[in-house]
């Protein structure tokens, strides 16, 4: 299977964030049509406006059909659905507009992943005050996902180099989060790190569980949860085969996720996990005041599809400009076409 090259459906975004401009950028990288066939999920008018506005020499190629597409560089591929109107449009500007056309393009896309018409899904930043406005009161796109293949045990798992997170909980308040840390769930997240280690090619197996308590609770002076709920389910994980170690502090956990020492990591809500990881692959330019790189996956884990997505938001700020750094969706595909590679082959 060395010369398979799946179909990859990638997401707009919001049409008035960074997310039109970094897919673009992102399949002018020539390399990638070496390993895969992309396709962008969207409206063809906003592509169109991005490569004028930019200057670049690409040519959209707008589609109503992925049988349609024709995978050239140069030439993006659109699967155009036509559901943003140019004479109303603005970057940086929260609208019920832009959030309809971001979410459709979301719910196209998985609709042809699970038609078999693609073989993964990629997904560009959307804002959630735009899709709420537009009626569609979802907390963001793993609640999405999720909805729409009906999936119930699902998690989001970050991806950085040697940084692989992955969450008990994500979009809910702090309070709500030290609800969650259940055994039963940590069980499972630990479950779905480690098949997606080993579906991303992960040799180390070695997967830490944080504390959720400061110095993981210290014996109960701090907070009951690890003794009663996280320590549990590390040995029952144990139990179940998996190379686990916890609950680990976070505070001395990540340093040493962050050197390989772990293939993967458990946090038990979502800044304990993102903090680190964006520290990671996030590289703030103080002279030039923007980022010079913004690297970092986000994989859905338990779905039916295969689901990565750039770790980063809309950038209102800069959306327009012509300055977005590519990086987060690059690595997006790429990873988008790893994991279609190792789904294939367990098909065989």
């Amino acid at each position: 299977m060395s010369n398979y090259k799946p179909i990859i459906g990638i997401t707009m975004g919001d049409p008035a964030s960074i997310g039109p401009e970094i897919a673009v950028k992102a399949l002018l990288t020539e390399r990638l049509f070496e390993v895969c066939r992309p396709v962008i999920i969207g409206d063809a008018a906003v592509f169109e406006d991005i490569v004028k506005r930019f200057g670049s020499k690409a040519k959209i190629n707008a589609i109503t059909d992925i049988k349609d597409a024709r995978f050239i560089y140069g030439e993006p591929d659109v699967y155009d659905l036509k559901n943003v109107d140019m004479s109303q449009f603005k970057f940086g500007e929260i609208s019920a507009m832009a959030g309809g056309a971001s979410f459709e393009a979301v719910k196209k896309v998985i609709e042809l992943a699970m038609a078999g018409e693609i073989d993964a899904t990629v997904t560009g930043p959307i804002n959630k005050k735009s899709v709420n406005e537009a009626g569609h009161h979802f907390a963001g796109h793993t609640e999405i996902y999720a909805h729409f293949t009906n999936t119930k045990k699902y998690a989001m798992l970050l991806v950085e180099d040697h940084m692989k997170v992955i969450h008990v909980s994500t979009h809910v308040s702090l309070r709500q989060a030290c609800d969650l840390v259940k055994k039963d769930r940590i069980i499972e997240v630990t479950e779905l790190l480690h098949n997606g280690l080993i579906s991303l090619g992960e040799k180390n197996l070695k997967i830490g569980i944080a504390g959720l308590n400061p110095h993981a609770g210290d014996s109960g002076l701090f907070g009951t949860e690890d003794d009663m709920e996280i320590l549990p389910a590390v040995e029952e994980a144990r139990r179940l085969g998996y190379d686990v170690e916890g609950p680990v502090p976070a505070d001395t956990m990540f340093s040493k996720a962050s050197t390989g020492y772990y293939g993967g990591v458990v946090a038990m809500y979502h800044d304990q996990g993102h903090i680190p990881f964006k520290l990671t692959g996030f590289k703030w330019n103080s002279e030039k005041q923007q980022m010079d790189s913004v690297k970092g996956v986000n994989i859905t884990m338990g779905l039916p599809i295969i689901r990565t997505s750039v770790d980063h938001g809309t950038a209102f700020e800069i959306a327009g400009k012509g300055v977005a750094s590519p990086d987060a969706m690059i690595l997006a595909i790429e990873s988008a076409i790893q994991l279609s590679k190792y789904r294939s082959v367990e098909k065989v």
